[in-house]
């Protein structure tokens, strides 16, 4: 592939994050004061779009937020970023997705999730943007909307020809693997090993039998990210292994985000594989140098210098 600026559709969520510090966590009743306060800008479809974008792809978010001040400042926020955010639905009378953290002083958490304005990007309103996928060099998904827009999505890609990149996080047993084509799966080590009962570690030896684990759920190519271990991949039948980039983490919200987002950008930006794979590791390394989702993700520049470095 020819080097160029991809552009990347994304379909997927938006949240505000709300994290209160606490010294303990609160029993059933109990009231207790928090020591710190902090709102943050999350959801895996706009980390994705923003990772996608910081890597210079020219990138649309289709999703859904409320009529409220988060989603007006969400908006404005992804418009700084370069996303376009036409093809954002505001949802009259819901407010913006929500995630409520109480986080104590051992790192232990308690996560209420109110989806929100997220829960109206159906497969009906996915349809009215159906063009924006058609002339994308790739469709980039997650799973933090409803299952019945995800396959709506992908279905239009796959008959328009549009490769496919889908990150099933969070993990459903919904999801119709084997009907419908996805040319990137991007995965865990934990998850890959749930959805195809082999074991990473043995990919470079077992080749063939990943190969026809992966055709029998329509995965043309397949990554499975490791963490602080090399990444290890399947693609045009040939195994890949790319070493992590050594840093000291403050905080992997938001990694693995970064890592398919970067990916996506650099790989349909016409990057051989098997450096846009060594490009995505970088990227979701850096990003753990800052808290929150989206406060690390690195620029272009950010990467080339730590490959460089």
């Amino acid at each position: 592939m020819r080097a160029h600026a991809a552009t990347i559709t994304v379909v997927g969520s938006l949240n505000v994050d709300v994290i209160t510090s606490v010294k303990r966590l609160p029993k059933p009743g109990q009231t207790i004061p928090a020591t710190d306060l902090i709102r943050r800008l999350g959801g895996k479809g706009a980390n994705q779009a923003i990772a996608a974008a910081r890597q210079g792809a020219r990138v649309t978010l289709i999703g859904c937020v409320g009529d409220d001040a988060e989603g007006r400042s969400y908006l404005d926020h992804l418009r700084r970023e370069k996303v376009t955010v036409s093809t954002i639905k505001t949802a009259r009378g819901i407010g913006t997705g929500t995630a409520l953290i109480a986080v104590d002083e051992s790192s232990e958490n308690l996560i209420i999730v109110y989806p929100g304005a997220n829960a109206q990007l159906t497969a009906p309103t996915l349809k009215l943007q159906r063009a924006r996928i058609e002339v994308a060099s790739a469709l980039l998904l997650q799973l933090e909307i409803p299952m019945e827009t995800v396959v709506e999505a992908i279905q239009i890609a796959n008959v328009a020809k549009v490769p496919v990149v889908h990150n099933p996080s969070p993990p459903s047993p919904d999801f119709p693997w084997g009907k419908v084509t996805l040319d990137v799966l991007i995965v865990n080590e934990t998850e890959a090993v749930e959805l195809f009962s082999l074991e990473p570690d043995k990919m470079a030896t077992q080749t063939a039998a990943w190969l026809e684990a992966m055709t029998a759920k329509k995965v043309s190519s397949l990554i499975v990210t490791r963490g602080s271990r090399s990444t290890l991949a399947l693609h045009q039948g040939q195994f890949h292994e790319a070493p992590p980039h050594r840093v000291e983490p403050v905080d992997s919200v938001g990694a693995g985000d970064a890592f398919a987002g970067a990916f996506t950008a650099q790989f349909y930006a016409g990057k051989p594989f098997g450096e846009a794979l060594r490009w995505a590791n970088v990227a979701g390394a850096l990003t753990t140098l800052k808290p929150g989702a989206q406060e690390g993700i690195p620029l272009a520049g950010d990467v080339i210098v730590a490959l460089n470095g």
